[in-house]
């Protein structure tokens, strides 16, 4: 028999049993939180090689891209087969990738490490010595004073809070180390998926592209064709961009530090590099622990650290920043601060660095959609014009 879906209460009934079931499966779900957590982890666990793969293809696309439409464009490569200049681009991917991970491995994890080690030894002598200067100033002013107990009470506190995290920042490397090297197989399994990824990526997209249009109609598959051009390019321009600005970041700030003869330079480096990708909180996250570290060493020099760092993020701001990223966000700084708690609270780090992108997505979706609204409606798409109707 056939339904005529067009019936009104046809409808109703199809949508209200709809409606019934996801709702059960919804509580099933938060009644079982636990096991369902279980299961997602179960998931990703097994699927993580696959998920390794995918992340170092996508970003080593870029260079893959960049060799293809740059570097290899004699007369002599064109007129070679395609698989075979895919190919070549793949090992020259491959070889600059190991050539900078092997560059890093070799300059600048040793004096981190020894950065680290230093740091963590020589933690207990300078807290030692500021107390004791501390000290001696209350001493010279009204001990019985009630603000100046408060102070060194906090004071102490701050002591064995920054003792606490210090003495476990070797226990935190040593288990990340071991479950980096734990993971090494699924590092080794990723890496052999992103070659095939790499080889076939236009086949792999095809084969999207003909998924998507086998289960929408036509209308309904070029949307979700262009979202997912609209995706991929955000995220390709942000992640690039940004990983490119922080490393010229990172070297700008280990010259500039060196010049002015800086205590844990390459430690330093390190960090204002790597906080560098969090769009507006990395400058802080970075700069706080770093003039932390300095200012044990020396208070003066921690201030001639905070003036380094602004500067720098002043020249990021306003040259190295929009000239790398230009407009690939297309939302206001309100924006970035709200995907950035947002996404921090929900997926943790990781959400502070795909967060930005994820909601320029999500918003330019919801852009869309009430501009064509409006069109339709015969109203004004520009927000200008709306103030303007306010105001008045």
């Amino acid at each position: 028999m056939k339904i005529d879906w067009n019936k009104k209460y046809t409808t109703i009934s199809v949508y209200s049993f709809l409606v019934i079931c996801a709702s059960m499966i919804f509580f099933s779900v938060i009644g079982e939180i636990s096991a369902f957590t279980a299961k997602i982890g179960w998931l990703v666990s097994t699927l993580q090689p696959f998920i390794i793969g995918f992340v170092m293809a996508y970003l080593l696309n870029f260079i893959l891209v960049f060799y293809e439409e740059k570097v290899l464009v004699f007369d002599s490569i064109k007129s070679l087969k395609k698989k075979s200049k895919r190919g070549i681009s793949i090992l020259l991917t491959y070889i600059t990738a190991i050539l900078i991970i092997g560059l890093f491995m070799q300059f600048v994890l040793p004096q981190l490490m020894d950065s680290v080690v230093g740091l963590v030894n020589d933690i207990p002598t300078y807290v030692a010595d500021a107390t004791k200067l501390i000290e001696e100033l209350i001493g010279k002013l009204d001990a019985n004073n009630e603000y100046v107990g408060m102070a060194m009470e906090k004071w102490n506190e701050i002591v064995t809070y920054t003792i606490n995290i210090i003495t476990n920042v070797l226990p935190i490397l040593g288990n990340t180390l071991k479950v980096v090297a734990s993971s090494v197989w699924n590092i080794v399994l990723g890496l052999i998926v992103s070659i095939y990824l790499l080889i076939d990526k236009e086949k792999f997209c095809a084969l999207s592209r003909k998924i998507t249009c086998a289960l929408f109609n036509e209308k309904n598959a070029q949307i979700v064709i262009g979202l997912t051009h609209r995706t991929n390019d955000t995220f390709g321009k942000f992640l690039s961009g940004k990983i490119i600005d922080s490393a010229i970041i990172g070297v700008l700030t280990f010259i500039i530090l060196t010049v002015f003869k800086m205590p844990y330079t390459i430690l330093i480096s390190v960090i204002i590099g790597i906080t560098n990708i969090i769009p507006f909180f990395g400058p802080f996250f970075g700069a706080i622990p770093s003039f932390v570290i300095i200012m044990f060493v020396s208070p003066i020099k921690a201030l001639w650290f905070l003036l380094i760092i602004l500067i720098i993020q002043q020249i990021d701001g306003n040259i190295i920043g929009p000239k790398i990223l230009g407009d690939s966000i297309g939302i206001s700084a309100f924006w970035i601060l709200f995907a950035l708690l947002v996404a921090g609270k929900v997926l943790g780090l990781v959400g502070m660095i795909i967060g930005v992108p994820l909601f320029a997505v999500i918003y330019s979706v919801i852009k869309d959609i009430v501009e064509a609204k409006l069109r339709k409606k015969g109203l004004p798409t520009e927000t200008n014009e709306y103030m303007k109707n306010a105001r008045d």
